[in-house]
């Protein structure tokens, strides 16, 4: 189970996503469980994996602002670079990028 001490543990900034809704924590790891389900995760990889980097740009600009509101900093790392990085226009290969946010989802999802 997702707990704001399990959450701390892997590196989120609780204080600050406690903060932003209404230090609630129930509603927090609500919200957390929310954000960590959407689709958007699994769709910018298929955006990336087809180079659509107009497509990846929407899905990894949408989960940068859950992942920032919800203030976990271990996914909002690598999907900002990923974000500017589309931003810029950048091709590149994302995968490790992407791997690294997907791993970092999977280890707050097993708390």
């Amino acid at each position: 189970m997702i707990t704001v001490e399990g959450l701390s543990s892997l590196g989120a900034d609780t204080k600050e996503g406690l903060a932003r809704c209404l230090n609630k924590e129930d509603f927090y790891l609500r919200m957390v469980n929310m954000g960590l389900k959407d689709a958007r995760f699994e769709t910018l990889g298929e955006k990336l994996a087809q180079k659509d980097w107009d497509g990846a740009f929407e899905q990894a600009h949408a989960l940068k602002g859950v992942l920032g509101n919800l203030a976990l900093t271990p996914l909002f790392a690598p999907v900002s670079e990923i974000t500017e990085n589309l931003r810029a226009k950048t091709q590149t290969d994302y995968t490790e990028l992407y791997n690294t946010m997907m791993e970092k989802r999977k280890e707050i999802l097993a708390l």
